[in-house]
């Protein structure tokens, strides 16, 4: 079993890079240069923020963490459907 001060190091790489790579899928939201493009970055943005809050749950051992980032994900996904059927069908419903 990996000792607890190795697996708190590994974790807060894996958190450095997470944050590392919302600056490069920021951009791509916010310049895309096609509709396509930026939801496609926005979806990629929510994937990371749940990767990070969930890594902050394991630093910090708070398991409500987790529930957030679950909540997170289900409603990103929600969004992106609703966005995706908008751009496509021009309707939501």
């Amino acid at each position: 079993m990996i000792e607890t001060d190795v697996m708190d190091t590994l974790l807060q790489i894996a958190l450095g890079i997470l944050v590392a790579l919302l600056i490069p899928v920021a951009y791509r939201a916010a310049r895309g240069p096609t509709v396509a493009d930026r939801l496609l970055a926005i979806d990629l943005v929510t994937t990371l923020l749940i990767g990070n809050i969930i890594l902050v749950a394991l630093i910090e051992g708070n398991d409500i963490l987790i529930d957030i980032g679950i909540v997170l994900a289900a409603l990103s996904f929600i969004a992106i459907l609703s966005i995706a059927r908008y751009i496509s069908e021009g309707r939501v419903f």
